[in-house]
């Protein structure tokens, strides 16, 4: 999944700059268009890999998953049922999946992996408006609204799934560490 963000984020970019300079050579619309099209798309994802580099590097996987931030709320766990989150969660890509392997790291690792890979998405949901600032330049409101506002429900998927599994990793993980209290 790294491999196809970078590469999708890379590609953008390139597209971006050259669609740039072909209208600024051949000054044709379309070109335009492409440029600020490809343009949003670069800073979607651009931003993403970014805020989830910027995250891990100040976090290293470690969070306090019991804060009250991280705790679901009673009616979070009506809305996640009424979702049907179960259904359909583990159809959601994974950047890194080895942070939630349960062969390389102990449960509690793993929970507090969820909790910093909901903060990266919540950053992403408050980031993924800022092209709303655009068409101050650009025009065309409703484009840089409907992508602001796809890409904040796309990271918004990424929340809910990790709020809802959270609870039962914090709960064997609690008991792993309850074993290993009363067995060392």
């Amino acid at each position: 999944m790294k491999r196809i963000l970078i590469s999708a984020a890379a590609s953008a970019v390139a597209g971006t700059v050259v669609s740039a300079v072909l209208y600024h050579v051949f000054h044709t619309p379309w070109l335009l268009t492409a440029a600020i099209t490809l343009g949003t798309i670069s800073y979607h994802l651009g931003i993403r890999l970014l805020v989830g580099v910027i995250v891990a590097i100040t976090m290293h996987n470690h969070a306090d998953y019991h804060k009250k931030w991280f705790q679901l709320s009673h009616f979070e766990q009506r809305l996640y049922s009424g979702l049907k989150v179960k259904r359909w969660k583990n159809r959601l890509p994974t950047y890194a999946p080895e942070s939630f392997s349960q062969e390389k790291h102990t449960f509690d690792e793993i929970a507090q992996a969820m909790c910093q890979s909901e903060i990266v998405h919540e950053i992403n949901i408050a980031l993924s408006f800022l092209p709303l600032l655009a068409p101050l330049w650009f025009g065309s409101f409703a484009v840089f609204c409907i992508t602001s506002i796809a890409a904040a429900c796309f990271d918004l998927l990424f929340v809910i799934v990790q709020r809802y599994n959270r609870p039962r990793i914090v709960k064997i993980a609690e008991k792993q560490r309850e074993r290993r209290r009363h067995s060392g």
